[in-house]
């Protein structure tokens, strides 16, 4: 699926391969936020040798506003429906078909990113298709609740998927205890998640970008500058 998008290219192929394919990052925004919003990080993350896209999620939050979301809220709570999700995440499925046919992508070195309610939807994608992916970094967000809730444990190709998990320890928005919850659920399913915690609020601060940008030259094999 054709999703409105944002790409930054490194402009060079030093880093790609015989053909002229690059190591990729897909990056998933958060509520509210747009194509661009994580599109800014791209000359701090590897030495900008990636190439970084970025879909924008489908439905505006309010008329009049360039925000937007990934799914539809609904209930007491304020969650989308299971049927609403799925159908969600199978949106980013089709858009990660898309773009890695569409760009110059090395499909053998595609990391995915999520941040806030993006990084949701990058635990459901990474974690359905994970051998899709080299890494799965999830940003300021917490592991949805009905994720192996059925009690299955993980398959062999979800264990084997690098994840680093960053947390501000001042968010306001997404609580520091739903990122350490979810290392710790995780942990507890025999998954090894780098988690690390950081003195900022609901963002991406040079020191987590710093380490997010280590963290993904290692599992897309770049090597550092």
């Amino acid at each position: 699926m054709t999703l409105i998008h944002a790409v930054a290219h490194p402009g060079t192929i030093d880093e790609a391969d015989g053909d002229g394919l690059l190591p990729t990052l897909i990056a998933l925004h958060g509520y509210g936020a747009n194509a661009q919003d994580l599109l800014g990080l791209s000359p701090y993350l590897a030495g900008g040798r990636l190439l970084m896209v970025c879909p924008q999620a489908p439905l505006p939050i309010q008329p009049g506003f360039y925000g937007f979301n990934w799914h539809a809220f609904s209930g007491p709570e304020g969650r989308g429906s299971p049927e609403v999700v799925e159908a969600a995440t199978a949106t980013v499925s089709e858009f990660v078909d898309f773009a890695v046919e569409a760009y110059p992508v090395d499909r053998d070195h595609v990391a995915l990113l999520g941040f806030s309610q993006g990084g949701g939807m990058a635990y459901r994608l990474g974690f359905r298709e994970p051998e899709r992916f080299v890494g799965l970094a999830a940003l300021s967000t917490s592991l949805p609740d009905d994720l192996f809730a059925d009690g299955e444990p993980p398959g062999e190709a979800v264990r084997g998927l690098p994840l680093l998990i960053q947390h501000g320890a001042s968010d306001a928005s997404v609580s520091v205890d739903k990122g350490r919850a979810s290392r710790d659920r995780l942990a507890g399913l025999g998954l090894e998640p780098d988690y690390r915690e950081y003195s900022m609020a609901h963002e991406v601060g040079a020191h987590s970008a710093r380490d997010l940008s280590q963290w993904l030259e290692r599992v897309l094999e770049l090597g550092s500058e």
